[in-house]
């Protein structure tokens, strides 16, 4: 299985306004053609582009703004003919994550969309967790890493969680979120590499940008990570490189 997590920036400017990149965006999806991917920064806009172009792949997710469709979503995509979706929501970063609101010191709503799919022929089941981490209030971030670990470790099952967190790797926050039931894909799979994930459209000279992350329980074993690099035709389709895994299901 082929787990992603795909920043796509949500407007862009001049020569990387998001018209300039979104063919860029959902060929590279297409041709990695993940189980499932998580997508930030996801405006109303990305999402009618996304659910047009990524042919065999529907999504659950909501507009952050409203919980319907205004605002980013943090959606998961998946292959609609290989799982159906046996259960889904969202819950916002927030004091009360049942509805849209703004969480703590946080300077936008964030939110986590999840997902629980079963493959249609083998019956085995994953949950995708998927959220976007406020990317200036540190209490947020604290507040928000421990609601996406308290619904990483509700599942029984299989867990993949992906997403920008907005935090460096090695970092005090980093170790508060490999605190809990998940882990960082990248030190796990044999087969892995080291590359910053945020570039801003210049090319990184080091790899201590990595805020993006592949993050999976016990009942995932990483075989692959890799951060893509390569953009199409010399072009970033995003100011983050796309991130992926490989995994199998340890049941």
């Amino acid at each position: 299985m082929r787990i992603m997590s795909f920043n796509l920036l949500c407007q862009g400017k001049d020569e990387h306004a998001m018209k300039n990149r979104r063919e860029l965006a959902s060929r590279t999806i297409m041709d990695l053609l993940p189980d499932s991917v998580g997508v930030q920064e996801a405006t109303p806009d990305w999402m009618k582009w996304l659910t047009k172009n990524l042919q065999g792949y529907d999504y659950v997710g909501v507009g952050r703004d409203n919980g319907k469709n205004r605002g980013e979503y943090s959606a998961v995509f998946y292959l609609k003919e290989k799982y159906k979706m046996v259960d889904s929501g969202t819950f916002w970063l927030s004091a009360t994550p049942g509805k849209p609101s703004m969480g703590w010191d946080a300077v936008c709503m964030r939110v986590c969309t999840w997902v629980v799919l079963e493959n249609r022929q083998t019956g085995e089941q994953y949950a995708h967790i998927n959220t976007h981490l406020d990317h200036r209030g540190k209490v947020a971030r604290e507040k928000g890493i421990d609601l996406v670990l308290k619904k990483a470790a509700e599942f029984d099952i299989p867990v993949v969680c992906t997403g920008d967190f907005n935090l460096f790797e090695g970092g005090e926050l980093y170790e508060q979120l490999m605190g809990g039931v998940l882990r960082d894909t990248k030190f796990l799979a044999p087969d892995t590499m080291k590359n910053a994930t945020f570039h801003h459209f210049e090319e990184p000279t080091d790899d201590v940008g990595v805020i993006d992350y592949v993050l999976a329980n016990d009942k995932m074993k990483p075989l692959v990570y890799r951060v893509v690099t390569e953009g199409i035709d010399g072009k970033y389709v995003s100011d983050h490189y796309p991130v992926y895994a490989d995994v199998e299901l340890m049941v």
